[in-house]
């Protein structure tokens, strides 16, 4: 991983550098993948349009003011570029981080994929800007022919307009809709943001370019357009002994909390342990849930007919709430996004009771009774791949009702190229860093705490168990769509009471206030759905 190598103590010294200045190395050489089909292989077909993936650029400008950390942006363009591949945009990333991007160029190879600009118009420049910056910089959006979009910007430390061979413009039918993602750099006018296509997931065909988006205030998101691959076909899609190799490379390393009592198990291991399936209206008769869950009800959805509960027997259910460490499994979902031109491995594990919160009022932390508690409770991250050529781009933790990406210059690692995750004591959710993690608003929330305790290595003990293209056999569990736990029957006011006989009034008021805002993931009043009754199964994860 990319280090900063020289503390910043005075931006005017022209010889500091940045962290940008050192570009991000994985800890371990990528190793080779398997052959078979186009994954790898550094050019993929949009169809009629071939593109390439690049990470050599060369430098156009920078500031070292404004954006993240308030260190600046360097803008670039991509250099290298393979035999008869066009620029189709320009790259920009905070330079608070190691350099760690890429751009996508293209091949026409239909004849009339790509074209020329018109001209270009002026999006911005910084002579006014009263910042440290290296000369002025000139945005120029590329005007296209009609039938064609542009995909990105050029930049210059020129007012004379580029020239028209410096870029390419795209025809229609193979772009999609664009729209921002994260901020980049700006300032109260104008603003410079990553780019990402609108429509995502596993029926996606919009394709990321890696190629930034500038806006004036007030201006609409539609100036740039993401690619769109035609062909719909999954031949630049990893096939199983390469899923299987990309996971042995970066299968993640999962830390639970030192304190932790509720540990996840396989499913199988779950289901043995006299797991039972209640119907309602027979809730006098609950059924033994067999091991591999075939007398599970598959038809229907989330209707409240039945759900699954933990055995009466005290010892039994003390027993299957604490889990299995060693029976753990990672169930791994295969999933084409950016129209193929990457894979997510979502790594869903499960855990069979989720244990109850501790919320943190100013300095005071309150554990929180039963709130929080239920039966049956799953957590994922995703890794985010490169079709291109296997490298690992991006880490998604899931975190109760939502999550947030973490770049792989920000990750963690260990065992070579292996992110490193943390389970949340209790509560489970997945974070990047160990900590307290807080959800809430300043000195007020729920408590994720977490630390290096026992260590899960999550490609030691795995199943790939969905992945459409794959044609994999899918786990008959996997398409029960009813609760994994039941409708928890605690009285929350009453929970309140036992916490707050202890509280002077203004905290009272506060641990109220934070219980009511909690969502239903963290409550925990009712058990979860599966994995494949989410809207991340299909859809990109939620941030």
């Amino acid at each position: 991983m990319g280090n900063i190598n020289k503390k910043i103590s005075n931006q005017d010294d022209a010889n500091v550098l940045l962290p940008i200045d050192t570009p991000f190395r994985f800890p371990s050489p990528l190793p080779t993948w398997p052959s078979g089909e186009g994954f790898a292989s550094g050019i993929i077909d949009l169809g009629g349009l071939q593109v390439s993936q690049i990470s050599s650029f060369t430098k156009v400008w920078a500031s070292q003011e404004g954006g993240p950390d308030n260190l600046g942006a360097t803008f670039f363009e991509p250099s290298n570029l393979p035999n008869d591949f066009f620029m189709l945009g320009s790259y920009s990333q905070p330079n608070n981080l190691p350099l760690f991007g890429w751009l996508l160029v293209g091949k026409d190879s239909s004849g009339d994929a790509l074209k020329l600009p018109n001209d270009y118009t002026l999006v911005w420049n910084s002579k006014n800007l009263k910042i440290k910056q290296d000369g002025v910089c000139y945005i120029w959006l590329p005007i296209p022919p009609e039938g064609y979009k542009s995909v990105g910007h050029v930049v210059t430390t020129s007012p004379q307009k580029p020239s028209l061979d410096k870029i390419r413009c795209v025809r229609a039918d193979l772009t999609d809709v664009c729209e921002t993602d994260d901020w980049i750099w700006g300032n109260d006018v104008f603003n410079v943001y990553s780019s990402r296509p609108k429509d995502r997931g596993i029926k996606g065909l919009g394709v990321s370019t890696g190629a930034f988006m500038a806006l004036n205030n007030g201006d609409a998101a539609d100036s740039l357009a993401c690619l769109k691959n035609v062909v719909e076909n999954f031949s630049s899609m990893p096939i199983l002994n390469q899923v299987q190799a990309l996971f042995q490379a970066y299968s993640p390393l999962y830390y639970f909390h030192p304190d932790e009592e509720y540990y996840p198990s396989s499913v199988t291991w779950f289901f043995q342990n006299g797991v039972l399936l209640y119907t309602k209206g027979q809730e006098s008769a609950p059924v033994l849930v067999q091991p591999d869950g075939s007398n599970l009800p598959l038809d229907g959805s989330n209707d409240g007919a039945y759900w699954l509960d933990l055995p009466t027997d005290d010892s039994a259910k003390n027993r299957v709430k604490n889990g299995d460490f060693h029976a753990a499994t990672s169930y791994l979902h295969i999933k084409p996004m950016f129209g193929a031109t990457h894979t997510d491995i979502a790594l869903w594990l499960f855990y069979p009771f989720n244990g109850p919160a501790r919320a943190k009022i100013e300095f005071i932390t309150i554990p929180l009774g039963k709130i929080g508690q239920h039966v049956g409770d799953w957590e994922h991250i995703t890794l985010r791949i490169s079709n291109f050529n296997g490298e690992l781009q991006s880490v998604y933790f899931s975190q109760h009702s939502g999550g947030n990406w973490v770049s792989a210059p920000q990750l963690e690692f260990e065992n070579g190229n292996k992110p490193v995750a943390y389970s949340s004591l209790h509560g489970h959710a997945c974070y990047s860093k160990p900590g307290q993690n807080m959800q809430g608003n300043g000195n007020i929330g729920i408590r994720n705490d977490t630390a290096k305790g026992q260590v899960m290595d999550t490609g030691a003990n795995y199943a790939v168990v969905a992945g459409d293209y794959l044609k994999i056999v899918e786990p008959v569990w996997l398409n029960y769509a009813r609760e994994w736990g039941p409708k928890i029957s605690y009285d929350i006011a009453n929970e309140l009471k036992k916490i707050e006989r202890f509280l002077p009034g203004k905290l009272k008021r506060a641990i109220e206030k934070l219980v009511k805002s909690l969502p239903n993931e963290v409550l925990g009043e009712e058990g979860p759905t599966g994995p494949k009754f989410k809207d991340m199964w299909n859809g990109d994860e939620r941030s």
